[in-house]
Order: C-alpha cells, then structure tokens, then sequence
C-alpha cells in the first residue's frame, strides 16, 4: 500500500525500529500462513472424512484444525506483545521530537498558542499517528498476504465462483474513497473542538479564583457546556460518517457473498461442485472479506492519521527563532561583556527596538528604565537569545551570540523575570532545576542571600515543603525570591533581571538587592526596573524611549 507524503514523516520513526520489527514481521507472516491452511481442511474434513465416513480421516483433520490455531495463536501473541513494546518507544521518540522542538521556540510562542492546543496536540494526535502509522506498517503485510493466498486458494476452488465473489470489491472501494474524503474534514473539526474544551479548562481552573471573586461561575460553566456542545455535535457527525464508511462497503461485500451461497448452492445441487469445495471456498470467503475490510479500514483511518499529523506538524514546522548556528563553537570562559551594536528588532506587532546601542563592561550593574511597551523586555529576549535582532548584533566578551552554542550561552547569560514559575514539587527539587548537583546546605544557603532564611524555618517540612501548582502556596513577592535563589545557584556571569523584585514593596526589594549586591560585583548586571529607587543603585542608567535609547543616559555612544 502506497503512502500519503505526508504520512512518510511519521513512518520514519517507525524505520528506526525497523530491525527490532523483523521477528514480528516474521512471525506475523507465519501467522498468517498457518491461518490460510486452516479452511482448506474443512474440504477434506467435508468430502474425505464426513461424507467418506472415515473416522481416522475425521481424526487427522481434527488435529489439524487444533494444531494450526495453536501454533497461529502462540506466534499472533509473540509478534503482539513484542509489537507492544516498540509501538511504545515509538510513541515516546514522536512525542520527545514536539517537546525538544518547542523547547526551542521563543516564549511568545506559548504566550500566542492555548496550552491546551499544544497538549491535545502531543497526547491524543501523536497517539493517533502512532496507532495508524503501525498498522500501515505493519498491519497490512499480514493483510495483503493473506488476501493473495486467499485469492489463489478461491481460483483453484472454482474459478466461476471467485469471479462472482470479485464483482462486489469495485462499488464497496468506491464508497469508501468517497466517504473517507468527507471524513476528513470531520476529523479536524473534532480535533479542534476537543482541544478547544481542553484549553478552556485549562483556562478556568487557572482563573479559578478570578471567575469566583466575580461571581463568573455560571457563566463559566456556560460557557463549558456550549463549547462541549460544539464538540459533541462534530463526534457524532463524524461518527455518522464513520458507520457509513465502514459499513456501506460491508454491505456490498454481503450482497456478494449471498450471491455465492446462492450460486454456490445450485451448483452443489446440480452436482457441478462438491460439498466440501462450497464449504471451502465460502470459509476462505469469508476469510476474504476480512482482510479486505482491514485494508479499507486502515485506508480509511489513514483520514485521521492525516489530520492528526498536520496539527502536530504545525508545531514541528513552527520556525525556531534563535537556531543553533552551524559555526557555534564552545568556549572555555566568559567575562560577562555585553555589547549591544545597532539593534533593531520587531515582531507581529511592529518595531519595538530600532537601532539600540549599549555597552556593559565585566562586572558592571546596568539599570535600564523606560515606560511599559518600550523596549525592555524585548532586550531581554535578544541578551538570553530567546530571538535574534533584525538588524545588528547582541555581543558577548565580543562575539556575536549566534556563534554561542545555546546550552553553553545559556550557562553564562540568565534572565529572571517578574512572573517566574514554580513547579508543583518541593523547594529542593524547584531549586535543583538550576543546579542539580546542589548539597541541601548550598540550597539553604541561596534561599538565606534571597532573603527566604526565616520562610525556610517556618515551613512545614523545610525543603521538602511542596509548592503547589504554579508555586501557589507562595506570595508573588516569594516566588520571586525563589527565582533569585535559583539564579544564585546557576552563578551565570551574565544576570539580567527583568522586574524581577518588581512584587516585593520598595523598602524590601531595596533591602533584598542591598544584600545581593557582594554577589552583583562579581559578575555583569542588566536590571530592568520601573523603579526610580531600584535604578538608582545601579552604576549606570539607560532610557529606553519608544524603542530607542535616549542621548545622553549612559548609553554607548
């Protein structure tokens, strides 16, 4: 069976396997052999032992029938539970392929796409492929070779009966490309309104407390009810198509084979035929019919295969906005300069930086201020490479940060921004995140330079407190915090700092920073801050001004 091209990304995982699938093939062939010598006894059992009264004869073909469906049996279940086996690290290799690409993809790209989308997407579709892909892969060869045996066996029986049995295959085929064209667009639609209930769950229960501190609860579930209304209308109209794809080909093939019985019987009568031979041939018929109806059932789940892998192949072809460069090369250290030369830098909603330049020399603390949609948050993106500047060039020790492997860019340039997130774990293992190795004194250690010594000892269990979702059970002034800690245990040379104490009050940031700053002097300090207190401490300010820097605010020239 020929593939769909774009049905040929997704059998590539399937190659990778493809020699721990051998001995399935294999067995599934055997399987498959021993299945097709199975209705041919019934003629000997019929003609030689029934009608020729021949008890051992009866007794032969008896254990014929039980030793061919013992051995078909035994290899079915070794070929199946090996298949298990593979089928799942197939499944894992697809779903690694989407985590590792998104894990490359700008920030903005989770702030445009519901979360959702992307889940369904690496749950229920790739789960979709997997199952579809091997049974394209696999499936079909037991299939088509047992359609060929039967085929030849159904020509020796009777040629007539055969070319009787062969003329209701081209209307039920018919049929079947007809309605797996509709079912396509079905399938999509379920898809998307599958996903689209799950984004807006999603959605609520994050927003559990603003739907209820505004007495949205009704609405809310209204609003539940009328999308998985939406998804329930396009399940059953995709199942409606489904039945009809699947059944009105079944029906034909019936009306085919209630022709042979017929035929079939007459000829028995008139003593054209043996008895044996139409037992023979309607076993192998109805043997037939079944890896016919295999074959158009995997022609038509190819339709959801197909949907599937778009919806995941959107994610997969979503352009990586900062790539590792062919030319990067590791380094042995960094001194933390920072340069940025005539950067300019826009994105769906325009420019927002144009032709910024700023020098930060090693160990330099930088406060950049400027109004909200100015600029500075985007630079923040450019400095950790989450994006790359239309124009000019983001420097560091004075070479371009294309030429930086990310992972080793990363290790020396960290941004901390003013909603950080907190996992649902304990404060040990949200801290080991930066620093895996880190002994239990090193994490008390950080939380005491964050200012979180005297939360640590009113915790419940210590490190091992559990955080809650999102870090819920902490203030927004206390994950913070938590973020800083785990910058201190990352020790980057490059820190930049975006509203990162931004939810403490100003006394208790100006006193947090104040302590940090024996840890700032050792290493480069980029502070985004709308506080005139917080630049203030720094060496130097720059203005950013409607994404340009302002002459004469300690920028570079």
């Amino acid at each position: 069976m020929l593939l769909p091209p774009d049905l040929r990304r997704a059998l590539g995982f399937v190659r990778r396997h493809a020699w721990r699938l051998v001995p399935v093939v294999a067995l599934t062939l055997l399987a498959t052999v021993l299945s097709l010598a199975q209705p041919f006894l019934s003629r000997i059992l019929v003609d030689r032992a029934l009608l020729g009264r021949d008890l051992r004869m009866l007794a032969w073909t008896v254990a014929g029938f039980l030793g061919l469906t013992a051995l078909s049996l035994a290899c079915n279940a070794i070929a199946g539970l090996r298949y298990t086996r593979v089928s799942a690290d197939i499944l894992f290799e697809m779903r690694l392929e989407v985590l590792t690409h998104l894990q490359r993809l700008s920030p903005r790209y989770f702030t445009a796409t519901p979360l959702g989308q992307i889940a369904s997407r690496i749950n229920s579709d790739i789960a979709e492929i997997q199952r579809v892909v091997s049974e394209v892969a696999l499936a079909w060869i037991g299939q088509v070779v047992f359609l060929v045996g039967s085929v030849v066996m159904l020509v020796v029986l009777d040629v007539r009966l055969f070319l009787l049995t062969v003329l209701a295959f081209p209307p039920a085929l018919i049929s079947l490309v007809w309605y797996r064209r509709r079912l396509e667009g079905a399938v999509t639609q379920v898809r998307e309104h599958s996903a689209g209930v799950g984004s807006y769950l999603i959605e609520a229960l994050q927003g559990m407390r603003l739907l209820v501190a505004h007495n949205a609860q009704a609405r809310s579930r209204e609003e539940f009810a009328r999308r998985n209304a939406g998804f329930v209308e396009a399940l059953m109209s995709m199942r409606r198509l489904t039945y009809l794809a699947g059944g009105l080909p079944g029906v034909v093939l019936a009306l085919g084979s209630s022709a042979v019985f017929f035929y079939g019987g007459w000829r028995v009568i008139t003593g054209e035929i043996t008895m044996g031979t139409l037992v023979a041939f309607v076993a192998y018929q109805v043997r037939l019919l079944s890896p016919v109806q295999g074959l158009m059932g995997i022609y038509t789940s190819l339709a959801t295969a197909r949907v599937s892998l778009r919806r995941v192949q959107e994610i997969l072809d979503t352009p990586v906005a900062a790539p590792d460069e062919a030319t990067a090369s590791p380094v042995a250290s960094v001194t933390g300069a920072v340069s940025v030369r005539h950067v300019s830098y826009q994105y769906d909603r325009g420019s927002v930086l144009r032709d910024v330049s700023i020098e930060v020399a090693p160990g330099e603390w930088v406060a950049i201020v400027g109004a909200s949609g100015g600029g500075k948050s985007s630079l923040a993106d450019l400095l950790v490479r989450h994006a790359d500047p239309d124009e000019g060039a983001v420097c560091l020790d004075g070479h371009d940060l294309r030429h930086y492997p990310l992972d080793i860019l990363r290790q020396h340039v960290l941004v901390v921004d003013g909603e950080p997130f907190v996992m649902h774990a304990s404060v040990r293992d949200n801290l080991r995140i930066a620093a895996p190795a880190a002994e239990d004194t090193r994490l008390v250690e950080a939380l005491g330079q964050a200012g979180l010594a005297a939360w640590l000892r009113a915790a419940p269990a210590g490190l091992d407190t559990t955080l809650g979702e999102r870090g819920r059970a902490l203030s927004s002034g206390e994950r913070q915090r938590i973020a800083i800690a785990r910058a201190i245990l990352a020790d980057p040379a490059v820190l930049i700092l975006d509203e990162a104490t931004g939810a403490l009050d100003a006394a208790m940031e100006r006193e947090l920073l104040e302590s940090l700053k024996p840890w700032f002097a050792r290493r480069t300090v980029v502070c985004i801050t709308h506080r005139p207190s917080v630049a203030a401490m720094a060496s130097r300010v720059v203005v950013l001004r409607d994404g340009r820097v302002v002459p004469g605010d300690g920028a570079a020239a």
